[in-house]
């Protein structure tokens, strides 16, 4: 699940100003202060950002695989549960939300807006094999609207965060301090996003439960949010140490997105017990061997040709 930033302490500087950043973060590490704003000084505050990222990486990877699947098997309207695709796309759309409007930094924006399209990518393939498998010929007009609807997707995922980028910059360029209703509501997003999330998975567990199967579904994508969820814990574990007097603030506000990890990586875990017991279930891939039958009339051939 996206987060709203890595923890660490943010350099009270505008982000959008280099220069004001190196003056108010002297001791930072450089890399990290370009490419998140955040001023990290110590070890226990890189090794956060580090698994931070660790856990940025695997949640960008996560979708990837099921979308491979979801085409190779054709299956997808019959082993994935809309109710869990909705609840994704939804609770990425209110963490987008939240993002924008406590003014995250780019790199998130923009990881989200990538959540976005890969559900959107989801939801498409689920719809494209529901009607394709449910009509008895096929239908070119579908396929066309399906990669125009995938061409425009990638148009968005190109262009719009940059908009939203440079939204940002110039609303921080005429208020740097982002008002209090607006975190407020980004945090009420955030809330939302953890209830989103947390019920994504229990459409799929009992889809899987009802047909004693985990076929068509890529374990990857919840192997891989496991070690996304399960790093950003750790990511903000690891930072506790290094802080003095506001351990109690930093852990408000992440809260809603520590226990949205915590609750989505318990229930992946219930997933994985899925895969394992229903791995026999499962109709192994099956590569039947050339039979005597088919052999015989080709040695036949050649025995009459000999003859002659």
């Amino acid at each position: 699940m996206a987060t709203t930033r890595f923890p660490g302490k943010s350099v009270d500087a505008n982000w959008s100003s280099p220069t004001l950043d190196r003056l108010a973060c002297v001791n930072g590490t450089p890399w990290i202060l370009h490419l998140l704003g955040e001023c990290v000084d110590n070890v226990w505050e890189y090794s956060s950002v580090v698994i931070g990222l660790i856990s940025m990486v695997c949640f960008l990877l996560s979708t990837l695989p099921q979308v491979h699947e979801s085409y190779r098997s054709g299956k997808v309207d019959e082993a994935m549960s809309f109710g869990f695709l909705f609840f994704l796309f939804s609770g990425d759309v209110t963490s987008f939300a939240g993002c924008y409007l406590t003014r995250q930094l780019p790199i998130q924006v923009v990881t989200v807006v990538f959540y976005i399209f890969t559900d959107l990518i989801l939801i498409s393939q689920f719809i494209y094999y529901k009607m394709k498998n449910n009509s008895r010929r096929k239908s070119p007009v579908l396929k066309w609207l399906c990669f125009l609807w995938c061409g425009a997707a990638t148009l968005l995922l190109l262009f719009l965060p940059t908009l939203l980028v440079d939204n940002i910059k110039t609303s921080d360029s005429t208020s740097p301090i982002p008002s209090k209703s607006f975190e407020v509501s980004g945090y009420i997003c955030g809330y939302l996003a953890t209830v989103f999330y947390l019920s994504s998975r229990l459409p799929q567990l009992y889809k899987n439960f009802r047909r004693q199967s985990t076929e068509g579904t890529s374990y990857l994508l919840f192997g891989l949010a496991m070690m996304g969820n399960g790093t950003y814990g750790l990511s903000v574990i690891m930072v506790l140490p290094a802080l003095k007097d506001s351990k109690q603030n930093f852990i408000i506000k992440h809260l809603a997105w520590l226990i949205g990890s915590m609750g989505v990586l318990i229930l992946d875990f219930f997933v994985t017990i899925q895969f394992i017991v229903y791995r026999k279930n499962n109709p192994a891939k099956i590569h039947t061997p050339l039979t005597p039958l088919e052999v015989d009339p080709l040695l036949c051939d050649e025995e009459e040709l000999s003859v002659f």
